[in-house]
């Protein structure tokens, strides 16, 4: 909770659920990640927060952007990024996407398996493409399935392939797992990268792009390193695997830039038992899933949460959301406590949400409308 957000909340008083992102702190924590990795452009993961006010914002300090689709394209040229500064970060794109946005410019290009490389030689001729390899994502809160990367071995065929193609084999990426606690995972990740980068050297094609993925953590219930860390961790990495012929770098933070700079507020629909013996409460607020808070699923993600009754006595509560999906819980496994005296009307603050909420928010399941945002 940034000061400006209080003032914000206790002043406009606006309608709940409601996101209330602070602008400037999404500008000290992109500050103060180019001060510790000098060495790396930084391309904000669109995906955590595309509000366009943070895009051009990020636009503004001079910021790249990994983006997912088309319409996230556009949402960044629009904004006022180049497109030498966007990245087709999806490894799972339709044809006229690609050939969309090559016509725009756009020259770096994801891809994982041999179809997607056939589609950017077609559609995008003479793009810069990645490799994706594949991790087990220790050690994430959140960690990523194999949905997406290959094998390395593929990988090495995948990026011969590619100048065989007419494209430029610039490099390899990976993805440590979003909100990543162990800071080893890179050091793992960077071994591969570097055998690879020599493997495929001695087979005449040199790479020069090593893009380590986001990772960097927002914090939520549980204290994780400080960004300096995990800045240490990346560049020890580095220099381990590559010595002094460090390649360009690439880092796709998305939690770590916005997460911290966001906070829901929400309000108590109905407190109630399932019997009249149950210690544990029902707090039913009016978020839930649906609109905006899908980390919660498998309770991966354990927000902070205050409320407009602290600081009385406590009682642990079971929270959910508001639609008539059974679904819809929040916290049941984990324990929260909120106070005995919380009634329908009082307000829950979800701090840190800044990062894969409003993004993740339905169009209008239960005719609830998507989380509305407020930039200031």
């Amino acid at each position: 909770m940034t000061d400006r957000i209080a003032r914000f909340l206790d002043e406009r008083r606006p309608a709940t659920p409601c996101l209330v992102i602070d602008l400037d702190h999404i500008e000290r924590n992109y500050s103060e990640l180019r001060r510790l990795l000098p060495l790396a452009r930084i391309f904000y993961a669109v995906k955590a927060n595309p509000a366009p006010e943070v895009i051009q914002r990020l636009a503004g300090l001079g910021s790249s952007f990994d983006a997912a689709s088309g319409p996230e394209i556009r949402l960044c040229l629009e904004r006022g990024a180049t497109p030498d500064r966007i990245s087709f970060g999806n490894t799972i794109k339709k044809a006229r996407d690609i050939a969309e946005a090559h016509a725009a410019g756009v020259k770096l290009y994801a891809f994982d398996s041999l179809e997607e490389l056939e589609k950017i030689a077609a559609h995008a001729p003479g793009a810069q493409v990645f490799c994706r390899i594949l991790l087990d994502c220790a050690g994430a809160e959140w960690p990523l399935s194999r949905k997406f990367g290959c094998s390395p071995a593929m990988a090495e065929r995948l990026l011969a392939r590619a100048a065989e193609l007419g494209l430029e084999a610039h490099g390899l990426s990976f993805h440590v797992g979003s909100q990543q606690t162990d800071l080893g995972q890179w050091d793992r990740a960077v071994a591969e990268v570097g055998r690879l980068f020599r493997v495929l050297a001695e087979r005449g094609v040199p790479l020069k792009l090593v893009n380590l993925g986001g990772g960097f953590p927002a914090r939520y219930r549980s204290e994780v390193p400080a960004v300096e860390a995990y800045a240490a961790a990346v560049m020890e990495a580095m220099t381990r695997h590559f010595g002094n012929d460090l390649p360009e770098m690439v880092i796709e933070p998305g939690r770590s830039l916005v997460g911290d700079a966001g906070v829901i507020e929400s309000e108590v629909v109905l407190v109630s038992r399932k019997d009249e013996g149950e210690e544990r409460r029902w707090v039913y607020l009016d978020i839930g899933k649906f609109g905006g808070l899908a980390e919660t699923m498998d309770e991966a993600i354990k927000y902070r949460l205050t409320t407009s009754r602290d600081g009385g006595e406590t009682g642990p509560v079971i929270l959910a959301g508001p639609t008539c999906d059974s679904a819809d819980i929040l916290y049941e496994k984990t324990e929260y406590r909120l106070p005995l005296d919380l009634k329908s009307g009082d307000l829950v603050r979800f701090h840190a949400a800044g990062a894969y909420t409003s993004s993740y928010a339905s169009v209008g399941f239960n005719g609830f409308p998507p989380l509305s945002v407020h930039c200031i």
